[in-house]
């Protein structure tokens, strides 16, 4: 996990950097802040909504994330139960909306800007170019973590895992999650026996570390928008829209965590990133409002990389590590009814967050 935070560290650190050594040009700076201020400009009002926004959108990451946490002591919301399935399939629609309905659009505003030059930034679509490298990267860290944790982690007798907990021989493995070996997450490409409970539990374990990598990235950059913004108008809807968006995208990271079975120390570090990243972004956006500008060129070109590179995990991660894996799973597989259920989930959480995209 050290590696997890010191990558959470980097993050925060670059757009903190970059935010602050790339040139702008001072006439076309001007002519973008003006253009951005527009006629909702209240810097009081704002800063009673920023910090509304710090504490609820604080107490809805919580209780999304907390909340597959304690589904042990709920029988309806145990990871074996049809509920549970169809409510993460739910969180899982709401993260698959976020990557396509927010970020990458976000993104594509930030580098399609006129604040930027057209050459090279409006001759070439670096949106999608950087949004398919990053595709292609989650799918490398996941199976390459695959690959080493299975070699080093899993494949001795009584050796650790991947938070170095101990498991023995294969007895440790999702078994205790899901009623048996019941199918519930992320298991593709393994075969029946003791190996494929190692090698679900360790899937398991990746997924939700490279989630939360990307759900962190795009939290700091959305928390750092809203601080540093004076527009009232704007801010309003946007902390609606982000306490449904951050309670329904806790609710599929807890759900990622809870079948991880972490012990309760990383379970608590996961948890705390996910719950403070974006109050953390807002403050520090509040912090740097007299010096950070959202319409600089600077802060265009980093957010809007960023952005980018976020949805495409997103996408990659929703799509082929959440939704496929449970739907070609055998739990779905073996029962039609709730199948059905679990895609009329999926829409209902995409088709919300899609709506947030008129506010937010």
């Amino acid at each position: 996990m050290a590696s997890f935070t010191e990558i959470n560290a980097i993050t925060i650190s670059l757009i903190l950097i970059l935010s602050f050594t790339l040139p702008t040009s001072t006439s076309a700076q001007q002519q973008c802040d003006s253009a951005s201020t527009g006629g909702c400009h209240d810097k009081a009002k704002s800063l009673q909504l920023k910090l509304i926004a710090i504490f609820s959108i604080l107490v809805a990451s919580m209780i999304g994330v907390c909340l597959p946490l304690f589904s042990r002591t709920i029988p309806a919301l145990m990871p074996d139960r049809d509920l549970f399935v169809v409510i993460k399939a739910f969180a899982s629609g709401v993260i698959l909306a976020t990557g396509y309905m927010h970020v990458l659009p976000d993104s594509f505003n930030d580098l399609m800007s006129d604040c930027l030059p057209i050459n090279p930034w409006k001759k070439f679509p670096f949106t999608t170019f950087v949004a398919m490298l990053s595709a292609i990267l989650t799918l490398m860290i996941d199976s390459f973590a695959m690959s080493y944790y299975k070699k080093h982690g899993f494949d001795r007798k009584g050796g650790t895992g991947v938070d170095g907990e101990k498991v023995n021989n294969g007895e440790r493995g999702l078994g205790n999650v899901e009623n048996g070996g019941a199918h519930v997450g992320h298991c593709h490409g393994f075969n029946g026996g003791a190996n494929d409970k190692d090698s679900m539990l360790l899937r398991n374990r990746v997924v939700a570390q490279v989630l939360e990598i990307g759900i962190v990235v795009h939290s700091v950059v959305i928390g750092l928008s809203m601080g540093a913004s004076n527009n009232p108008c704007t801010i309003r809807p946007l902390i609606a829209a982000l306490c449904f968006h951050q309670l329904f995208e806790g609710m599929g990271l807890g759900g990622c965590i809870l079948q991880a079975e972490y012990g309760m120390k990383i379970k608590a570090i996961l948890v705390f990133f996910f719950s403070t990243t974006t109050p953390f972004g807002i403050v520090l956006g509040i912090g740097l409002s007299n010096v950070y500008s959202e319409s600089s060129p600077t802060a265009l070109i980093v957010v809007g990389l960023l952005n980018a590179s976020s949805a495409g995990l997103l996408n990659y991660m929703a799509l082929v590590d959440l939704l496929a894996a449970d739907f070609m799973g055998p739990k779905l597989q073996d029962s039609m009814r709730l199948q059905a259920w679990s895609f009329i989930a999926v829409l209902l959480g995409a088709g919300g967050m899609s709506l947030m995209a008129k506010w937010a």
